[in-house]
């Protein structure tokens, strides 16, 4: 009698502690698949390992100058500016606007740049793998960026494409998802990854494809529905979108949500948003907790999981503006 309870027991904690570590494993358990090494060109397009250069980088001094370049040289050299809402340094301008539309704030980063170079995408922890997250802020500030958003969260998923900075990291696709693909001329296409491999868009000149979605605004028209919205969000949240509105002409934005002061946007409120940009294509970004803004090392927006309190989540990967 003893014998067959004691295998029942010893089954239960077997089943048991089985189940704890599937849920740390997907969920909690930090697994780096490939470190961003400096100094280093080596690349690998399979699924699970990817190693590319990384150049350490520093914000600009608000009291530098920076050379102004074209594509045949260098011609002069433009005093940078920066202010709390606007930076300028000859090839990257960024305007800061605060808007209050559906009972919600939202902010917008109007980007121009004069090359696509600087629109960049960086993992936290300078690692590509599973559960390897920091937050918004100390990404940006490891590869100075000067602008920040957060990206799709890779790292919570188990398929969606993941190129990044012109390295292929993940090919494995489902034809459910609806990627945004940044070509190296700094344009904006969206694809269904049934319709195309991640090593086909990598030889047609993708250097970033962000998996999460859907796509909110295609050739100036609202693609999504009044009451559709994605599995990873509810109803009205924090909201994280890039647009572009023409050639090296883009808008970050970022819209509080959760608390009393900020309700948040539906994905047909964002969409309608960022058409009145004047946004040619428009991509929803990761939202809710992760959705955080950074400008000139600090953290603009109200980031919040619950609404209970204001702080940034950890999140696996950013966009950014930056050398």
């Amino acid at each position: 009698m003893f014998r067959r309870h004691l295998w029942a027991i010893l089954y239960t904690i077997a089943l048991v502690g089985f189940t704890v570590y599937i849920a740390l494993d997907t969920f909690v358990l930090e697994t780096v698949y490939g470190e961003i090494a400096e100094n280093t060109a080596e690349a690998t397009s399979s699924v699970t390992t990817a190693v590319t250069e990384v150049t350490e980088e520093t914000t600009v001094p608000e009291t530098t100058t920076t050379p102004a370049t074209t594509e045949a040289a260098v011609v002069t050299e433009v005093e940078t500016v920066i202010t709390d809402n606007y930076y300028s340094d000859g090839n990257i301008t960024i305007t800061l606007t605060e808007y209050r539309e559906n009972d919600t704030t939202i902010y917008v980063a109007d980007v121009v740049l004069s090359s696509a170079e600087y629109l960049k995408t960086a993992f936290a922890k300078s690692a590509y793998g599973k559960n390897v997250t920091e937050k918004t802020s100390s990404i940006a500030d490891s590869v100075g960026a000067i602008l920040a958003i957060n990206g799709d969260y890779y790292g919570t998923q188990e398929t969606g494409y993941v190129i990044r900075n012109g390295v292929l990291y993940r090919s494995t696709g489902s034809s459910d998802n609806e990627d945004l693909v940044i070509y190296s001329d700094g344009s904006f296409e969206i694809i269904s990854e049934g319709d195309m491999t991640a090593e086909e868009l990598l030889a047609n000149g993708a250097v970033q494809v962000l998996s999460f979605g859907p796509a909110l605004v295609q050739s100036g028209e609202i693609s999504v529905t009044v009451d559709e919205e994605v599995g990873k969000a509810k109803t009205s949240n924090p909201r994280t979108a890039i647009g572009i509105i023409s050639d090296l002409h883009y808008v970050f934005v970022v819209a509080d949500g959760r608390t009393d002061e900020s309700e948040g946007l539906s994905l047909y409120e964002l969409a309608e948003f960022m058409q009145g940009l004047g946004v040619e294509t428009a991509y929803n970004l990761d939202g809710g907790g992760s959705s955080t803004m950074v400008f000139n090392g600090e953290v603009i927006n109200n980031p919040t999981s619950s609404g209970n309190s204001i702080k940034e989540r950890k999140v696996s990967d950013i966009v950014y503006i930056g050398y």
